[in-house]
C-alpha cells in the first residue's frame, strides 16, 4: 500500500521530510507482524520547526476569510470520501482493526468533517452594555493561535481529526505528533489530505517521534496555547502538570471503565447486542468500552447465558476478513499484559465463563465472573476483549457499583422505562450516559469528555468552539472620560 511508503515521514512546513534522529520507529501490521515502514525520528530541533512554521502560518491564515477556510474543510471531506477504500485498508492494516471498526470510524470522521466546515463560519462576537456612559465594549471571539495534537493508536484517524480539522476552520494551526503505533493513519495520512485539499503551507505539521528522543519539548514549547491529548490517565496526569507549569491550556480524553447497567425490566435481548456491541468494538481498545457489565439479579440468569452464548460466537482472526468481529490487539506487549490480567483474576477466585486463547497478538474474548468486590480489576481500565459481569440488587445498589471506580467517561443503561433510565444516568458519574444503547457514541454537535480520572474538558460543537478560540475584549470610549485623578 503506498500510504506507507509515500507518508511515513515528518511533514513540517509544507515538506515530506526524513527525520533527523539516531533511530527508527517500526510501523508494524499488529495481525500478521508486516513491517509497514521506518520512520526515523523527529528530533527537539524538528519540534521547534514545526512550530514555528505553524507560528508563521497561522496569522494570515486567521485573516482569511472564514468561507475560505470553510471551503477547504469541504474540499478535505471531499477527499475523504474519493479515498474511503484506501483509508479503510489503512486503518485494517497499521491498526488491526477490523472493516466494520474501520467503516464506523471513517463514518463518524466524515460526519466530523461535515461540522468542521461549518465551524469555520460560527463564531461570533458580542456588543455588551457598559455603566460608563458613552462606552462600547467588543468582545471578540479569536483563534488561540497554535494546537497541539497528541493523538492515541486506537481511533487515530477520527480522534485526530476531532481536534485538527476544527482547529484549522477556526483560524488555528496545528502540530500533530500520532502515537508512534499509528503514525500513518494519525499523522501522514491526515497531512495529505489537507495538502491536496489546498491548506497553506506551514499550517499543519506531522512529527513522527517518542518521549525517549524529545522529552516534553512540545509541551513546553513556547508557541502551542493549547495541548489536545488523548490517551492514558497516566500519560495524561503528566502533560497537565507539565502544561500547567507554562500556563497552557489542556483538553484531555483519558482512560475509562465504562459500566453497562441492566435494570429488571430491560430487553435482554436487545440488551445482549448492545453489550457485545460496547465492549467488543475494536478489541475493546476503546476508552468508552463498556469494561464491566452490571446485571440486575432478577434477569441474571436470563442476560448471563445469552451473552455468554453471543460472546462465544465472535470469531477471532484477520482483521482484513470481513466475517471477522476481533482483531488482534496493537501489539505483543499489550496481549501479553491481558493474558496475566486474566490469569491474575482466575488465581484470586474469579470464574470464567467465557475463556479465550492468546495466539500472538490475536486475545480471544473471555468473559468473568464471581470478582472479590474489592478487586483492583473492577477499578481499572481494560483495554481488551475482556469483560467482567457484576450481580447487583436494585438501582441504589447498581449507582454505587458504578461509580466505585477512579474514571467517570461513558456508560449505558438498559430499561423498559426511558425516563427510569434517565434517573439513574443522572446518579453516575459521568461526562455521558446512554439509555437503551451501547456505551461508545460521538457525534459532532454533542459535548465529549468526562469526569475524574477520564479527562479534562469537552470537545464538539459548541465546546470545540470553546476550547480552540479565546475572548478579547475591546472597549471604544465615545466622548471623553473623567478620570478621577
Amino acid at each position: 500500500m503506498s500510504f506507507f511508503t509515500d507518508l511515513a515521514h515528518q511533514y513540517i512546513d509544507g515538506e515530506w521530510r526524513t527525520g533527523s534522529g539516531s533511530w527508527d520507529i517500526i510501523d508494524f501490521n499488529p495481525y500478521n507482524g508486516e513491517k509497514l515502514a521506518a520512520i526515523t525520528v523527529a528530533t527537539v530541533d524538528e519540534v521547534d520547526q514545526a512550530c514555528r512554521a505553524a507560528e508563521r502560518a497561522q496569522v494570515p491564515w486567521a485573516q482569511t476569510n472564514p468561507y475560505q477556510r470553510r471551503a477547504v474543510l469541504e474540499r478535505v471531506l471531499g477527499i475523504t470520501e474519493e479515498r474511503e477504500a484506501e483509508i479503510i485498508e489503512a486503518i485494517v492494516a497499521e491498526l488491526g482493526g477490523t472493516r466494520v471498526k474501520a467503516e464506523f470510524e471513517l463514518r463518524l470522521t466524515k460526519e466530523f468533517l461535515r461540522e468542521a466546515a461549518q465551524l469555520a463560519v460560527r463564531p461570533e462576537g458580542r456588543i455588551l452594555p457598559s455603566p460608563v456612559d458613552g462606552k462600547e465594549n467588543r468582545v471578540y471571539r479569536l483563534p488561540v493561535g497554535v494546537i497541539a495534537v497528541i493523538s492515541p493508536f486506537n481511533f487515530p484517524f477520527l480522534v485526530t481529526m476531532k481536534s485538527v480539522a476544527p482547529a484549522l476552520a477556526l483560524g488555528n494551526a496545528v502540530v500533530i505528533k500520532p502515537n508512534q503505533n499509528a503514525p500513518v493513519v494519525g499523522g501522514g495520512l491526515i497531512a495529505r489530505i489537507f495538502e491536496d485539499a489546498g491548506l497553506p503551507v506551514g499550517l499543519l505539521n506531522v512529527l513522527i517521534t517518542d518521549i525517549a528522543e524529545i522529552g516534553d519539548a512540545l509541551i513546553e514549547h513556547p508557541v502551542p496555547k493549547v495541548i489536545s491529548f488523548a490517551g492514558s490517565d497516566r500519560t495524561g496526569r503528566h502533560v497537565a502538570s507539565v502544561a500547567g507549569g507554562h500556563f497552557k491550556r489542556t483538553l484531555l480524553e483519558l482512560s475509562g471503565n465504562s459500566a453497562f447497567v441492566v435494570l429488571d425490566d430491560a430487553d435482554i435481548d436487545y440488551a445482549v447486542d448492545a453489550a457485545v456491541f460496547s465492549r467488543f468494538l475494536h478489541q475493546g481498545q476503546v476508552c468508552a468500552a463498556a469494561n464491566r457489565i452490571l446485571v440486575d439479579r432478577a434477569v441474571e440468569q436470563e442476560f448471563t447465558a445469552k451473552f455468554t452464548a453471543r460472546v462465544a460466537e465472535l470469531r477471532t482472526g484477520d482483521p482484513s476478513d470481513p466475517g471477522t468481529h476481533i482483531g488482534p490487539v496493537i501489539n505483543t506487549f499489550h496481549a501479553d499484559a491481558l493474558t496475566a490480567l486474566v490469569d491474575q483474576a482466575l488465581a484470586e477466585g474469579a470464574t470464567a465463563l467465557v475463556r479465550g486463547r492468546t495466539r500472538g497478538n490475536l486475545v480471544e474474548p473471555t468473559v468473568l465472573t464471581g470478582l472479590a468486590e474489592e478487586s483492583p480489576l473492577l477499578k481499572q481500565e481494560i483495554s481488551g476483549p475482556v469483560v467482567l459481569l457484576v450481580s447487583f440488587d436494585g438501582e441504589d445498589e447498581a449507582v454505587r457499583i458504578a461509580n466505585d471506580t477512579p474514571y467517570g467517561l461513558s456508560g449505558a443503561v438498559h430499561t423498559g422505562n426511558a425516563e427510569r433510565g434517565v434517573r439513574f444516568a443522572k446518579r453516575v458519574v459521568t461526562g455521558m450516559f446512554h439509555v437503551n444503547d451501547s456505551t461508545v457514541h460521538d457525534e459532532p454537535r454533542v459535548a465529549f469528555g468526562g469526569e475524574k480520572h477520564s479527562g479534562f474538558g469537552r470537545l464538539n460543537g459548541d465546546a470545540t468552539v470553546e476550547a480552540f478560540t479565546t475572548h478579547k475584549w475591546i472597549s471604544v470610549q465615545h466622548g471623553r472620560t473623567e478620570f478621577p485623578l
